[in-house]
């Protein structure tokens, strides 16, 4: 490249920097979802978010400014290195963000949710533990990732019993069944069966009662 060109590249760089601002990959969104799986347990919901590509990790390091922005190009492509999820997973700003952006609410009321540090960032993801008022039924579960950097980013969502979900921007929150509804519901329907059981054997025992009287 011409040195007059080269400067022209450094001032354009320089500008941008100056200026805080980060020019997104268009493509970035249209590649590899980013995926959350969602489980409970009693009062506790489980919740495992992972980004779909390893530029997106990138992309939003830098927004988070954990990274520095020459990772992402004037043409918007992202430099991803093995160092950025490092960098990221112990981050507080990546755990604020994610508590920022993924909400649970149960019977009306918001679960207090909490980071687990991440082992692998980027093949495993990073799980979030929150913890509701009381022993969980149906939550409601919303995910807002990485649609403030381009609303076209989805989320692929996973539940119990082969629940599925599509998260994305306009349609960030789902309403999801978890064990305990189901554990309930059986321990009543249980409970309801045994009632059954023991009303029949008095019936009968009863009725043998009155017939021996009788005779």
């Amino acid at each position: 490249m011409p040195r007059f060109g080269r400067l022209l590249l450094g001032i354009a760089v320089a500008a941008l920097a100056m200026a805080g601002g980060v020019l997104p990959a268009a493509a970035h969104p249209f590649g590899d979802p980013q995926t959350v799986d969602i489980a409970g347990d009693g009062a506790v919901v489980h919740l495992r978010w992972k980004v779909g590509g390893l530029d997106d990790l990138t992309l939003l390091g830098v927004a988070l400014g954990v990274l520095p922005r020459d990772r992402v190009m004037m043409d918007g492509a992202v430099i991803y290195q093995p160092a950025d999820a490092v960098a990221m997973g112990p981050s507080p700003k990546l755990s604020e963000y994610l508590l920022r952006q993924i909400t649970v609410a149960s019977r009306g009321k918001e679960c207090a949710g909490s980071v687990q540090p991440a082992a692998d960032l980027a093949k495993v993801g990073v799980s979030i533990d929150y913890t509701c008022p009381a022993a969980v039924g149906e939550v409601s579960v919303t995910v807002k990732t990485l649609t403030d950097l381009n609303p076209a980013y989805k989320t692929l969502a996973t539940g119990p019993n082969g629940a599925r979900a599509v998260y994305g921007d306009g349609n960030d929150r789902h309403d999801w069944t978890l064990g305990a509804v189901e554990e309930s519901h059986l321990g009543r329907s249980a409970a309801v069966q045994l009632g059954a059981v023991v009303g029949a054997v008095l019936l009968v025992a009863l009725g043998v009662f009155g017939v021996r009287r009788r005779s």
